[in-house]
Parts: C-alpha cells; structure tokens; sequence
C-alpha cells in the first residue's frame, strides 16, 4: 500500500535518512554529493532549511508503513513555472507503482495552484525515469541542463499544464491511446518540445528516479 505524506520542517528525521541514501546510491545522479550533507553539513537548520523554502511541497512516499521514497515541488525560475526535483524511490519499493504516485502528486498540486507548466532534469541514460516521465506527459524540451559530478549534462523535460507565459513555445500535450506515450500536438514529429526564449533552466537539484 502506497501512502503519501506532506512533509513540514519538523518531519526533517525522515527526510534526512531517505535524502542520504539516495545521495549515498546514485552519487553521479546529483548536484549535490553525500560528503556535502555529512560532517559540518549535517546540520538540523540546514535540514529545516531544505523542507522550509517557501512555496514548496514536500512529499514522503510510505510503502506497507515504511519510508520509501520522496519528491519535492518548488517554484521555477519565472512565472507559471513549478520544478519537481529531487525524486527518489528506495529499491525495495521499486517497481511498485511508487514513482507515479510522487509524480502525480507534484503535477496535481502544480496544477492546482494554477501552475502552467512542470520543468525536471533527468540524468541522460536513465532510461526508467524517462519512461516515467513520459507517462505523465513529461517531454524532452532539447535543452541541457547543468553539468553532473561526473561531467555529462542532464536533461530538461518539461510538462505544460496550461496555455500561458509560463509555458513559452512548449505545445500542449494531448493523450494517446493507451500504451502509447504523451505527445505534443503537432505528433510524433513535435515529440521534442522546444524550449522558450526565457530557457528551462532549474534551480539544480537534479532528479533522480530509478522506479517504477
């Protein structure tokens, strides 16, 4: 059984423990590293810190009870922009349907806090978490993100939720038969979004996703 919960500053135990161990799994997936949240940054204001920016939503996946994953949404970088970062499912609860639940959710509270479009970065060859995203309607937007610890470039995606500014040249997704991926539009041929003059760049925390 999947159980979401709302993260508050005070929940920072389980945050911390389920952000260490992904840090600690999948240390080329990050901007961050696990020496930079250990020692002298392993402090409790910096946890609080991380749960308290403002506008954000913060979430922790339970599977039969126990923490198993998490996700944040957070302001963008220019109006009608939301960016879900830092998506991590704990391997035993992998292949349970776990990582949808943490994408629906951050989409739906994007969308209800009338959001126009959902920006991530994804790690290039992380073949799962594009599945995933594109099942929600997530496409490539051709833009480059950061550089990772390991020196690649992750990737952009990006979902519009809405007709707006926020959304720049991003076409409207429209749904396709089942089994078939979300695509742009214009088809197959659009399945790579452009990306607005303003860009997609996220404030950098990358996602990381090996679910499903």
């Amino acid at each position: 059984m999947i159980e979401l919960v709302v993260l508050t500053p005070d929940d920072l135990g389980s945050w911390r423990e389920l952000r260490l161990a992904a840090l600690a799994e999948a240390p080329y997936a990050f901007g961050s590293t696990l020496s930079d949240w250990q020692g002298d940054g392993d402090r409790e204001e910096r946890w609080r810190g991380r749960l308290s920016i403002s506008g954000s939503h913060n979430l922790l996946a339970l599977w039969d009870g126990e923490p198993a994953g998490t996700v944040s949404g957070v302001p963008g970088p220019r109006d009608g922009v939301v960016e879900l970062i830092s998506l991590w499912v704990a391997e035993k609860a992998r292949g349970r349907g776990v990582g949808d639940r943490l994408v629906e959710a951050v989409v739906g509270w994007a969308a209800r806090g009338r959001a126009e479009v959902v920006e991530l970065a994804v790690t290039p060859g992380n073949a799962p978490a594009v599945a995933l995203y594109r099942r929600h309607g997530f496409a490539d937007t051709g833009q480059l993100g950061d550089v990772l610890p390991d020196g690649g470039r992750e990737h952009v995606m990006a979902r519009c939720l809405s007709p707006g500014p926020g959304c720049g040249t991003v076409p409207p997704l429209r749904r396709q038969p089942r089994g078939s991926p979300w695509l742009p539009a214009g088809g197959a041929a659009q399945s790579s979004l452009q990306a607005s003059e303003a860009g997609c760049s996220l404030a950098r925390n990358i996602v990381w996703a090996i679910i499903l």
